[in-house]
């Protein structure tokens, strides 16, 4: 059972990964570069994703341990492995793990000023994070013998997760030679959420003057929040009618919300450019199939014998009057919450420009390229508790007309030794891309911090 309790514990708090996607930023080859930076500076005269295979992404890591900590099989007893990774995990660390499967995806220039390009589309995406709720992983796996005295504290619980469907056009402009500029207008349709966060309080087990092993449990302060959306309809409900739901919420049945991605191109000099965008500027109201579940203030719980520990009739008695004690209220009222806003950066120098038409490097009517480029990239993402950040190296090769790559080096929460690697082919207007991170992992995926991949097919003019 305490092995049980641990895994849902670690699960829920030990994996993480950010939305970074280090190799598609900037890569102007590939139309979904204009979803992280609506001002790339591409070259296309239209764009059609293949439907529902256009952009396939997910991501899923474990920050702190791996699943090789736990289920070695190197002779140690798993209870005392799991004694080291629980402490050796912190509050701080989390799980985040993001899918997005892009629907429909469209673009096309414009034909009264060929400065212009609008771009399209519907896609699908899945965001989950959770703190390592430390204290209380603590509290059910070893109990609190050992820690009278000592606050557990309700901060420790956060987390979030959603499943939603985002509509979105946007306009990207060459303002001159040098500068690009553009915008993408999204609206977020809900399916469901969960959010709790800012928690508040602390649990304390103390001994009373009276002696005798008696003991008393505090809860001081409390003020503990769990708000959902579209939760409520689905509990107890068949498997049939859950997807018509999620279905009809996902065509603009849910809970509405508006948002913004921002971003541009700026060219120094030939060779040199930097780009920036922000994107997920935006909320959503959730006013449909809400539930909002709240327990405040203070209470005492007297005459226990012994601490807690989560297993016998003890227990089991702790948990009957705290259930009566604690007074849980249901709330039914609309709130608004913030999309995780992230942000992109990178400086790009460009050189072995070939330009005297005989390689085969180029397509019809694109300027001669650069074949080369390296450079550095930053990404940041706002999360619950603090933000997310991330640093790249890139060299970007482009072998032929048919054939371009992209290699990253990225340190990030997880890990020091992140290589990433892109490669997209054009075989006249068919492309094909693929790119994984993480690389250096693949060759023992129970050891792994963290496995990302995407990839898409297009057709591009």
């Amino acid at each position: 059972m305490r092995i049980v309790v641990f895994l849902l514990m670690s699960l829920l708090g030990c994996m993480g990964y950010s939305q970074n996607k280090e190799t598609l930023y900037d890569f102007t080859d590939l139309p979904q570069s204009l979803m992280l930076n609506p001002g790339a500076d591409i070259n296309f005269d239209y764009h059609v994703g293949v439907p529902f295979l256009s952009q396939l992404h997910v991501n899923v890591g474990l920050r702190g341990a791996s699943i090789y900590d736990v289920f070695a099989d190197d002779g140690r007893d798993i209870n005392d492995k799991i004694e080291i990774t629980l402490n050796k995990l912190s509050s701080n660390d989390y799980l985040t793990l993001t899918q997005q499967l892009e629907l429909i995806s469209f673009g096309w220039k414009s034909k009264r000023n060929k400065n212009i390009y609008f771009s399209g589309g519907i896609y699908q995406e899945l965001d989950v994070i959770g703190y390592f709720p430390k204290d209380f992983a603590v509290l059910a796996y070893q109990g609190n013998r050992d820690f009278l005295n000592q606050p557990f504290r309700f901060s420790t619980i956060n987390g979030s997760a959603e499943l939603l469907t985002a509509y979105h056009f946007g306009y990207t402009k060459k303002v001159n030679k040098k500068s690009t500029f553009g915008v993408r207008a999204k609206l977020y349709s809900s399916m469901f959420h969960v959010r709790s966060a800012k928690n508040k309080g602390i649990f304390t087990t103390i001994e009373t003057s009276e002696g005798n092993n008696i003991y008393q449990h505090v809860i001081s302060n409390a003020d503990v929040t769990l708000r959902t959306s579209g939760y409520a309809s689905l509990e107890g409900a068949e498997e049939r009618e859950v997807t018509k739901k999620l279905i009809g919420r996902a065509l603009l049945g849910g809970n509405l919300g508006l948002g913004v991605d921002i971003g541009f191109t700026h060219k120094i000099n030939q060779q040199l450019t930097i780009t920036g965008s922000a994107n997920d500027l935006g909320m959503i109201l959730y006013a449909k199939d809400v539930e909002t579940y709240q327990a405040r203030g203070n209470y005492v719980f007297e005459g226990f014998e012994t601490p807690i520990q989560f297993s016998g009739e003890d227990s089991q008695n702790f948990l009957d009057e705290l259930e009566e004690a604690v007074s849980f209220d249901t709330l039914r009222k609309a709130y608004i919450t913030m999309r995780p806003l992230k942000l992109n950066s990178s400086v790009k120098y460009s050189f072995n420009r070939y330009d005297d038409g005989t390689c085969d490097c180029y397509l019809k009517g694109e300027k001669p390229p650069y074949m080369d480029a390296v450079g550095i990239q930053l990404f940041t993402q706002f999360r619950p508790k603090r933000p997310q950040y991330a640093a790249s190296l890139f060299y970007y090769k482009r072998f032929f007309n048919f054939l371009r790559t992209k290699l990253t080096y990225t340190i990030d929460d997880y890990s020091y030794y992140n290589i990433g690697f892109l490669t997209s082919i054009h075989i006249n207007k068919i492309n094909f891309y693929i790119s994984a991170n993480n690389l250096l992992e693949y060759t023992n995926l129970a050891k792994a911090r963290g496995i990302s991949v995407q990839l898409g097919f297009n057709v591009i003019m």
